[in-house]
């Protein structure tokens, strides 16, 4: 594998060591701007619908598709943007996309009619889904695998949370003057965030397209998750067994199967399917589906909950949430050396312990506010939940990739996360209203927000599971710890497999690693090339 500390930095790259020079803080910074924006995004519409409605005289079924129109461009073109970003160069494809992000902000909020402006969200999304994949590998790519890049994609991807709970408090504020205001702000941060990035962010060299570029696999992939994303949103509404979407469904599993086969013969691939060989590789992508699924569909219940039982307004609900944003952003700069003490495994196990707990205390709302004895205590939970899992998942997913496929991997584990919101608030929003209690009394309503609560919380144990047995893999693996060489600075530990009595350790070879093992602080590398 190829990282910082083995090779030369890129051209114009700032030398990466122990300490960060102003221009890789910089850097840092403006990558850090991009994610804080995508989530800033998402947040700020959903408390601005009902106006945005009032204003250009749009139906339930319309205003849907402001969000559902980010959600499609976002989660449809995550693994062409990921591939895009290796084999176009990662700083062009970031900057690029981050122009047409900041034009589309400009566009959402000039324009007077509904199809305008849900035509600038799918923009929106569909450049997030080049920025998101492109930002993170050159992270990746520019520090180096260990502690240095634990910092810094725990400070990245905090900025997507704190980007979340600040849109929610902005949104309430905005919107009090105009909707249009929540469209327009993401323009000005994206023209600055594209002047300095132009100016601080490395040239990446394109990656090798001997084998040329995979032209059918975009197209069937991107087509095969466009349908899904589709599918799932529109699943709801057209009813989960109507022959629509059963047709839909099955017409993007062709297209899904087409792309596994293109891929397995393609010599360069969108998606190399030799990645999801590794174990550690697979739990990061199933780990992110299930806690940002059972977080979005959280959020959902929770807001709905506060505004419609309640009677709280949209500032007072967005204050409600702010306690997990306050302690995600408060906690950044640390989660890098607690996942350098004690391994991805244990810390996202953690993570999704305290999901789970904060979900559950969220079980015991009634229709009288009680704020310091379950939502707070809740909010608190899922605030060091999302501190801890999503940083630690994203440390997880990337560790022991090779530089040429940091995009691609970046852009799938992307998908997971937005393909996992997808999904699982199209079913939990199909449970609430199973019953039809929407326009019941309070008491009904809440009575059939709990089976939604119960669905998310058994998500969120879902991923648990699946994270327990990465810990219990790394446990089963006896290991010992080997002097790293002089070329690599003593940061993290390195472990190998006991060797059997009757072999001395001197005689294992530098690159043993125990199998389904995790070493400290990363992923196991992934399969060998196909």
């Amino acid at each position: 594998m190829t990282s910082a500390l083995n090779v030369p930095s890129p051209a114009g790259a700032p030398p990466v060591g122990d300490r960060w020079s102003p221009r890789l803080w910089g850097t840092l910074l403006v990558l850090c701007a991009a994610m804080f924006l995508d989530a800033l995004d998402v947040s700020m519409v959903g408390v601005a619908l009902p106006s945005i409605a009032g204003d250009l005289g749009l139906s339930t079924a319309t205003l849907q598709w402001i969000v559902s129109g980010y959600i499609l461009g976002y989660g449809g073109l995550l693994l062409l943007g990921g591939r895009a970003a290796d084999l176009l160069g990662r700083r062009r494809v970031f900057l690029v996309a981050l122009a047409v992000f900041a034009l589309a902000s400009l566009l959402g909020g000039l324009v007077d009619s509904g199809p305008l402006l849900i035509a600038s969200r799918f923009i929106k999304g569909l450049s997030a889904a080049f920025t998101a994949p492109a930002g993170l590998s050159i992270i990746t790519t520019t520090f180096r695998e260990g502690p240095q890049r634990n910092r810094a994609l725990s400070i990245y991807t905090t900025c997507a949370a704190t980007g979340f709970s600040m849109g929610l408090v902005l949104s309430g504020l905005l919107t009090e003057v105009s909707w249009r205001l929540t469209m327009l702000l993401p323009a000005p941060i994206a023209l600055i965030a594209l002047v300095v990035g132009a100016r601080l962010i490395p040239h990446s060299p394109r990656e090798n397209t001997r084998g040329g570029y995979d032209v059918p696999g975009a197209v069937t992939g991107t087509a095969a998750m466009l349908l899904l994303v589709f599918t799932v949103v529109q699943a709801p509404e057209a009813g989960w067994a109507s022959a629509r979407t059963l047709l839909s469904f099955a017409a993007a599993a062709a297209l899904l199967a087409l792309f596994v086969a293109i891929e397995r013969r393609s010599a360069g691939p969108l998606l190399r399917l030799g990645v999801l060989r590794s174990g550690p590789q697979v739990r990061a992508q199933l780990g992110a589906a299930a806690f940002f699924g059972s977080y979005v569909a959280f959020q959902f219940i929770a807001t709905q909950y506060m505004q419609s039982l309640l009677g709280w307004s949209a500032l007072q609900t967005a204050l409600a949430f702010l306690p997990a944003g306050a302690l995600v952003a408060v906690s950044s700069t640390k989660i890098g050396d607690v996942v350098d003490r004690f391994g991805t495994p244990r810390v996202i196990a953690l993570g999704f312990t305290l999901l789970v707990a904060s979900y559950a205390i969220f079980l015991q709302v009634d229709l009288t506010p009680r704020y310091a004895a379950v939502i707070l205590p809740a909010m608190l939970l899922l605030g060091a939940a999302c501190a801890l899992t999503f940083p630690s998942l994203n440390i997880q997913a990337t560790n022991g990739v090779d530089d040429d496929e940091q995009g691609m991997v970046s852009g799938l584990l992307n998908t997971s996360v937005q393909v996992g919101g997808a999904v699982f608030l199209a079913v939990v929003t199909a449970v609430i209203t199973a019953d039809g209690g929407e326009g019941g009394s309070p008491q009904a309503v809440l009575d059939n927000f709990r089976p939604g609560l119960a669905v998310v919380t058994a998500i969120a144990v879902v991923g648990l599971l699946i994270t327990l047995t990465g810990v219990r893999a790394r446990r089963s693996a006896p290991s010992l710890v080997v002097a790293s060489s002089e070329s690599t600075p003593l940061t993290t530990e390195t472990t190998v497999p006991v060797p059997p009595p009757a072999s001395p350790a001197s005689a294992l070879p530098e690159t043993a690693e125990p199998v389904g093992a995790e070493p400290v602080g990363a992923a196991a590398p992934v399969a060998a090339r196909d």
